[in-house]
């Protein structure tokens, strides 16, 4: 009988234990953000959507037109490419769900964590479009804001893919100031820019540089709408830019409540 009791006390006890496990392990995590789950849906979109992968091709298959039409009428100075990085060229795609996963605002020290493991993934379309503009002749500049300490992750990144040209006098980091301009005219002063690739509209002109508010994004748009297919390639880019930032009013010091009200406020709805 003693045996017995005892027995049966330790049956007891690993079922309630493994209810309290049961129960701990079905506790929901703490509720994300609105930005935070959208960075996740957005990343997912980037990772799995075919129609995403059309986006990219598309804009590249547009690019090699461009080359094949640049090159037949080049003369004067050789002729150059321009491309940001992220987003653009590398996929940050899994940085972005770890994040807003972790309902986590956005970290230099995490984003350099990342961007040192050099495992980035390419963005569709975008190597064979780069290795065929240099094997038409055309220079690629890489002008990315990266920080000068990114600059080895960055090469090591590129050149996994072959990438041409993928070296320290064709990657312009950021240095002191996040406009693309002065980097964009220190190209244009040995090389004649024939087309410009980027997923954040400061890419491709300085009228898009100073925290513009949305309306005068959308303004600028207008103006330089000729130029988007010609000399400007955009890339699909929902997870983060300039777009957001001018949402926000580029207060980066928001919180996620007071971003999350933003975005209520503002969404078009019934």
């Amino acid at each position: 009988m003693k045996k017995l009791n005892i027995y049966l006390i330790s049956c007891i006890a690993l079922l309630s234990a493994c209810g309290t496990s049961h129960k701990t392990a079905s506790t929901p995590a703490a509720s994300t953000s609105i930005a935070n789950d959208g960075k996740v849906w957005t990343a997912i979109f980037q990772q799995r959507a075919a129609e995403y992968k059309a986006l990219c091709f598309q804009a590249y298959n547009v690019a090699k037109l461009r080359i094949d039409e640049a090159t037949k009428q080049a003369n004067g100075k050789p002729l150059a490419v321009v491309t940001d990085i992220d987003e653009t060229l590398l996929d940050n795609s899994p940085e972005g769900a770890r994040a807003g996963l972790h309902n986590e605002e956005f970290s230099s020290t995490a984003w350099k964590k990342w961007t040192a493991q050099a495992a980035c993934d390419t963005v569709p379309g975008a190597p064979d479009f780069f290795k065929y503009a240099a094997s038409k002749g055309v220079t690629v500049f890489y002008i990315t804001n990266r920080d000068e300490d990114e600059r080895a992750g960055t090469l090591k990144n590129l050149q996994r893919y072959n990438l041409p040209f993928a070296d320290d006098s064709h990657l312009l980091l950021k240095g002191k100031s996040s406009s693309k301009e002065t980097r964009r005219q220190q190209v244009l002063a040995n090389y004649n820019i024939v087309l410009l690739c980027g997923d954040n509209l400061a890419d491709f002109d300085a009228l898009y540089d100073n925290h513009p508010s949305e309306d005068n994004r959308t303004a600028t748009t207008q103006q330089l709408k000729q130029k988007f297919g010609n000399k400007y390639i955009v890339l699909p880019n929902p997870s983060y830019g300039d777009w957001e930032g001018a949402l926000y009013k580029f207060n980066y010091k928001l919180t996620q409540a007071q971003k999350d009200s933003l975005i209520r406020a503002t969404v078009k709805k019934d």
